[in-house]
């Protein structure tokens, strides 16, 4: 058998299309959010266990790296939440043509950004 075949671009010649990119981040982040909660679960289980491992938990969140994982995961929150919302217009057959689906692209990115900092200002 030849293996002296055509192999195929893939990836590499396709233009990316920013409702592909908005569908991959909206599958990431909700990784993301099931990561998120495992901590919060943790966290949880750590203040039934009692005040000796709550405050090795308290110590490691005081960590800048926790803070900005918590920052991070606030992000995902809300682009979660705004995307999906976004998505449920769509199953209805709602803001389907193409101006107004990269109208509705940045009001989610730019919500999920202000609703962040407006969480961490409050915090």
């Amino acid at each position: 058998m030849s293996l002296n075949r055509p192999l195929s671009p893939h990836l590499s010649i396709h233009k990316r299309v920013l409702t592909a990119v908005f569908s991959i981040f909206h599958r990431f982040t909700g990784i993301c959010l099931s990561l998120g909660a495992i901590l919060l679960s943790v966290w949880i289980v750590l203040i039934a266990l009692g005040p000796t491992y709550y405050s090795k938990f308290q110590m490691l969140s005081s960590l800048i790296f926790f803070k900005i994982f918590l920052f991070f995961w606030t992000l995902t929150i809300f682009y979660h939440l705004y995307n999906g919302i976004r998505y449920l217009f769509w199953s209805y057959g709602k803001m389907m043509d193409l101006g107004t689906v990269y109208k509705s692209a940045y009001v989610v990115i730019i919500l999920s950004i202000l609703s962040t900092i407006l969480v961490w200002i409050s915090i």
